[in-house]
């Protein structure tokens, strides 16, 4: 019989592997000469173009399950410190950081699970909904001071992109048996997430500091901008591609920890 703690893993990697056909897909519908209209939704774009291809509905299933375990993955870090990054301020601002990727990713789990009900089709949506919420927050009276410090968190998001980017430290929560280019693409696509994460932090400050505008960007407008600066969007969307693959590899070689005896205990296998 299978335990809770081999349960757990298997969900966790299902949650890598879902993220990765997120990010696979939405660089590859960017580089696609028809896919930016799509790419440009983010991920609904993606759940939006797998409603069409064969076998559509039960992937899409598999990446609602797979994006709540990678949501309760991260939210453990949160709330029982799942990876030891430990109380000090450091390890505080990772686990926060971690609950926040969570709580975005069970957002994604509810999109995909729409989607492949059926309940969603193919609309604008992405950016205009982004826009009437970010107008409903900043009409509030401490509404510009929400949005910029989200804008701020964003900012700080990009900061620690960029310094896995520089320093490849995402290889050591990796199993050594990972194939060797593991650490190239992992490069590729935390710089592209760096530039995409500074895009939305931009958006997010100048609308609640600069224009007081409600013009912010997601994460496929946030690629899109840049599809004027030609060179640039080609490599940030490679990279998004590149960072899908990394999530597959790491369905397979992440180091997933444990639960322990008491369920909140945690120790590391590869």
């Amino acid at each position: 019989m299978v335990d809770k703690s081999e349960k757990y893993r298997w969900l966790v990697r299902l949650g890598f592997a879902a993220r990765g056909v997120v990010y696979l897909l939405l660089g590859y519908l960017f580089l696609a000469a028809t896919g930016h209209s799509r790419a440009s939704r983010g991920a609904s774009g993606v759940f939006d173009f797998l409603q069409e291809v064969p076998g559509g509905t039960p992937i899409l299933y598999l990446c609602a399950l797979g994006l709540v375990g990678y949501a309760l993955y991260r939210l453990s870090s949160l709330l029982f410190d799942a990876e030891n990054y430990g109380k000090d301020k450091k390890g505080i601002a990772q686990r926060v950081g971690h609950g926040a990727s969570g709580l975005a990713h069970l957002v994604l789990a509810y999109t995909a699970f729409q989607f492949a009900r059926g309940n969603q089709q193919s609309s604008g949506g992405g950016g205009g909904d982004a826009q009437q919420v970010t107008s409903s927050i900043l009409s509030m009276e401490f509404g510009s001071i929400v949005i910029g410090i989200l804008g701020l968190c964003f900012l700080a998001a990009a900061v620690a992109q960029a310094k896995k980017a520089f320093t490849g430290e995402f290889m050591q929560r990796v199993s050594p048996r990972a194939p060797d280019f593991t650490r190239y693409i992992g490069h590729a696509g935390f710089a592209a997430r760096t530039v995409v994460f500074a895009v939305i932090s931009w958006s997010l400050i100048e609308s609640a500091w600069l224009s007081r505008s409600s013009q912010v960007k997601t994460l496929g407008d946030a690629v899109s901008s840049l599809r004027d600066d030609g060179v640039l969007f080609t490599l940030v969307a490679i990279g998004l591609l590149l960072f899908g693959v990394f999530s597959l590899v790491m369905a397979r070689y992440r180091t997933v920890p444990d639960l322990g005896p008491d369920g909140l205990k945690p120790s590391f296998r590869s």
